[in-house]
């Protein structure tokens, strides 16, 4: 009887397959430095607009509107937007789009793509070639306006909230990894008694968390930044989301309006202004995408590789 050895590898050592070449270290040092750029391009914006909204008048006066680096830490900008008006309204209404929203299309993504990727379903071809028209043909804005404003959704939150419900994307992404599912897992479900809805929600769900989680921060990001359908649907200043009124700061030059009792005098500058109203705009996504990271990469290709 002969001995099978196993070769194990070493422990420390990297893996690469056989076809791959080892780095030299001028290719390790071009990705260095082609990756430290990439960081710097996206951190110095960030960096300028967070020191420019905790300057003071007098630094924002010596540095010509712009401070990359900082004199001191002044926070009257956002004691003002705190005080009260426009923005902290705007916040809670994005932070309400963005929540409802969010629990609205995970619902109805999750059920389209798990009915969508069960090939004896109920006109399962015909609504599967009707989600994907919208990769060929997209929907024009005029036939949308009157869809809206014909059921009364105008001037309402419901108007941002209910025409970006669900995304071919992703529903595309959701189908992909609930088709890669085993079907004899499910069967077997149905054998000890339970239902489409109980196998949905006990079996597909658990295994599905990694791609429901990436799902949900792209509902989450897009309910978080409308603003173009804020521009169409919504009149009252008070129903404004934050993006909208980031939009009327900074494009339409429109003076931001606080309350609470802050005289002309003592009012901040406008541009430490609209630097901290950008602060509060990105600071909510840059907050909750580290929670969502680890589930990114993995979410997005399991779903898409078998779709």
């Amino acid at each position: 009887m002969t001995d099978t050895v196993v070769l194990k590898p070493r422990p420390g050592r990297n893996r690469r397959p056989v076809w791959e070449e080892k780095p030299t270290p001028v290719g390790q040092g071009l990705k260095a430095v082609l990756l430290t750029a990439l960081v710097l391009s996206v951190l110095f914006p960030l960096w300028v607009i967070l020191v420019t909204s905790l300057s003071s008048r007098e630094t924002l006066a010596e540095a010509g509107g712009i401070v990359v680096i900082p004199r001191g830490i002044d926070t009257s900008a956002y004691e003002t937007i705190f005080a009260g008006g426009a923005v902290t309204r705007a916040l809670w209404i994005s932070t309400l789009v963005t929540v409802i929203g969010t629990a609205v299309a995970l619902t109805v993504t999750v059920l389209a793509a798990y009915g969508l990727s069960r090939p004896g379903s109920l006109g399962y071809r015909w609504l599967l070639a009707y989600f994907l028209l919208p990769f060929l043909i997209y929907p024009p804005l005029v036939p949308k306006y009157l869809v809206v404003t014909g059921l009364g959704l105008k001037d309402t939150i419901w108007a941002l909230i209910l025409p970006p419900a669900i995304s071919v994307f992703n529903l595309v992404v959701v189908r992909g990894f609930f088709q890669g599912i085993p079907s004899e897992l499910l069967d077997s479900a149905r054998i000890d008694g339970a239902s489409d809805f109980r196998a949905l929600t006990r079996i597909v769900l658990p295994l599905a968390r990694a791609v429901i989680a990436v799902v949900g921060l792209f509902y989450a990001v897009s309910y978080w930044n409308v603003w173009f359908d804020a521009l169409l649907f919504i009149d009252s200043n008070d129903k404004y989301p934050i993006q909208r009124v980031l939009q009327s700061y900074l494009l339409a030059g429109q003076a931001p309006h606080t309350s609470g009792g802050v005289s002309g005098i003592s009012m901040p500058p406008t541009e430490a202004i609209k630097m901290a109203v950008v602060i509060l705009t990105v600071a909510p996504i840059v907050a909750v995408y580290p929670f969502i990271q680890r589930h990114f990469v993995k979410g997005v290709l399991i779903g898409a590789v078998k779709g």
